[in-house]
């Protein structure tokens, strides 16, 4: 019998491509995306869980499997209410690994970001690393915690901004070497692949991984 798994921002661009992965795959057998709205994809191993984060009490019994990826996040573009998006980049990953946990759920594996530190002045950069912080108290048996620098690949919205800075990162990508590595650019596909593949080692333990790690997962 395979395994089951749980993605949390499956339409996002991780996300998406851990999807593509997990439903090719011979070892799982179901996948459950958590989401606001359908998506279109359909899959014989997949089930789509529509639901309102803000009531996730609502689905426990729901968040259970063998192991759960978070890969939710927005933008200050997107979610420009600072407290709105607190709660998707901490509040909601956070308490889904909290009733996950309470269900008996064992793996956990989250897509952060480089630099994460709660002792950081930069909104986004403290906010990861408190919930970083705060998953490693839960109690997962297996947490993999992931800190790429800047993604690309295959973004289905058009955002002109980042793609002028995944530009200019390609560029400079070279340029950073030794500890300043892991913030080379990366691919979504190289994380997504990353955490598939430590999905099925289950180490015990907390793992954080950056580029070095990631690519050669």
């Amino acid at each position: 019998m395979g395994y089951k798994a749980i993605i949390v921002g499956a339409s996002g661009l991780v996300g998406s491509k851990l999807l593509d992965i997990l439903l090719a795959s011979a070892e799982f057998d179901e996948v459950v995306i958590l989401v606001r709205k359908h998506l279109t994809i359909t899959h014989t191993k997949l089930k789509q869980l529509v639901i309102n984060f803000d009531d996730l009490d609502k689905h426990t019994a729901d968040i259970k499997a063998d192991v759960i990826f978070s890969c939710l996040g927005t933008t200050k573009a997107k979610t420009p209410d600072a407290e709105q998006y607190r709660k998707i980049d901490h509040d909601y990953p956070l308490q889904i690994a909290a009733i996950a946990k309470a269900n008996g759920v064992r793996q956990f594996q989250l897509v952060s970001a480089v630099g994460a530190n709660a002792g950081s002045s930069t909104f986004y950069i403290k906010l990861k690393g408190e919930l970083e912080e705060a998953l490693k108290l839960v109690g997962f048996e297996s947490l993999h915690i992931y800190q790429p620098s800047m993604l690309y690949g295959g973004r289905q919205e058009n955002r002109p901004l980042e793609n002028i800075f995944v530009g200019i990162f390609k560029v400079l990508d070279h340029l950073f070497i030794g500890s300043w590595r892991k913030y080379r650019s990366i691919t979504a596909q190289q994380v997504a692949n990353a955490m598939y593949k430590n999905s099925l080692k289950a180490a015990p333990g907390i793992h954080t991984y950056t580029f070095d790690q990631i690519i050669n997962a």
